[in-house]
């Protein structure tokens, strides 16, 4: 019988080894509303993190050690048709293109995970706000409902999504029912 892939035991790794170099990577996105019960269905994690130059070679090693590869093209479709197999070169891509966005891409697994540098928002504030969960033994810090409303009202203001719009809906919703 085939091994069931464990995302979410992947994520927390992933998240684990780039706080013990001292980042502090802050879920967002799909699988945060998931986490906080949504039904949304989503195939990639999101994390938000500061986009220190000096941090991006532990960045790279941390995914790369964990079988991930840096994603430089995509195809029509948003699947991922190309990505950078050595992390060095990976690592001095990302210091020469300075971008606000990072993909990475698990071939054997089929796993997406997108790093968001102080973008839509400024990572470290969200990371002071951010809850802290317990995932497999390990924590993980997800974006608070207020600043997920205000990256979603960013995404649907910029996209006018049909899914940014349902996300929305089920974080105000949680958010009023807290209150």
């Amino acid at each position: 019988m085939p091994k069931t892939i464990d995302y979410f035991e992947t994520a927390v790794a992933l998240a684990d080894g780039l706080e013990k170099r001292g980042l502090i990577p802050v879920l967002v996105g799909g699988m945060a509303l998931v986490i906080l019960g949504s039904q949304r269905i989503t195939r990639d994690f999101d994390f938000l993190m500061s986009s220190q130059a000096s941090a991006m070679a532990d960045l790279v090693d941390v995914f790369y050690k964990n079988g991930f590869e840096l994603v430089t093209k995509f195809n029509k479709d948003g699947g991922v048709q190309r990505t950078v197999d050595n992390a060095r070169i990976a690592a001095i891509k990302l210091r020469s293109d300075l971008p606000d966005s990072l993909f990475f891409y698990h071939w054997e697994i089929r796993l997406k995970v997108d790093i968001l540098l102080d973008f839509p928002l400024p990572a470290q504030d969200i990371a002071r706000r951010a809850t802290k969960i317990k995932i497999k033994s390990r924590l993980l810090r997800i974006a608070s409902i207020e600043d997920l409303i205000r990256m979603k009202e960013l995404a649907y203001a910029d996209r006018h999504s049909a899914a940014d719009a349902t996300d929305l809906e089920f974080l105000k919703n949680l958010q009023s029912r807290q209150k």
